[in-house]
């Protein structure tokens, strides 16, 4: 993060852009303090970075997790707009839990709380000892051989309900598969993907 103070916020905006040699639309950042004075007038703004979100995730996760007395290590990569942090321990599979879901519910909070701290809406993918790799493995595979069975018999099919991240994977997997549409219907958890024959 970086700070800008200038007379105004307009003009500490000003600066940053031109420093960073981005546009104002493409500029996060928050106000630190304004000043309108009679006599002296002062704004400070502190830029970010989606590199800068991604590590305040991996201190938040290793804070909530450390609390859980589990000591953990962390990493971030950055792809496609995304961030994703790995968690490391010597007991993943209490921070994986039954079916993934203490792990989705460390994902919920580290995206909550990225946005919150930035006041930007980030996506946040967070995997423990490559479980959501894997799994993103087997449902790649099960999309591919659904895609099939509906070209076979046309008939739709409709995969069982998953996360955002899970149902991406499957759209994702079949865009661009000739004969294949796919869509999410359903509310909350029990929201799916629906493969669809087309001519």
């Amino acid at each position: 993060m970086k700070e800008y103070t200038n007379k105004s916020i307009e003009e500490c905006i000003t600066d940053a852009c031109l420093e960073l040699g981005v546009t104002e639309d493409k500029l996060l950042y928050k106000v630190v303090e304004e000043k309108k004075g009679v006599f002296s007038k002062k704004a400070t703004i502190v830029v970010f970075t989606i590199e800068d979100a991604a590590a305040y995730g991996e201190e938040y996760l290793q804070k909530i997790i450390g609390a859980m007395g589990i000591e953990v290590t962390t990493s971030s990569t950055i792809e496609d707009g995304i961030i994703h942090i790995s968690v490391d321990s010597k007991r993943n599979p209490v921070l994986i839990g039954k079916a993934g879901r203490t792990l989705q519910a460390l994902n919920e909070l580290a995206r909550l709380a990225i946005s919150n701290h930035f006041r930007h809406r980030y996506r946040v993918l967070v995997d423990a000892g490559g479980y959501k790799e894997d799994k993103y493995s087997r449902i790649a595979y099960l999309a591919k051989r659904a895609a099939d069975e509906v070209i076979r018999t046309k008939y739709p099919v409709q995969l069982d309900p998953m996360t955002p991240d899970e149902r991406r994977i499957v759209h994702n997997t079949l865009t661009g598969r000739e004969h294949i549409k796919t869509e999410s219907s359903g509310e909350g958890n029990e929201r799916a993907v629906n493969i669809f024959y087309v001519e």
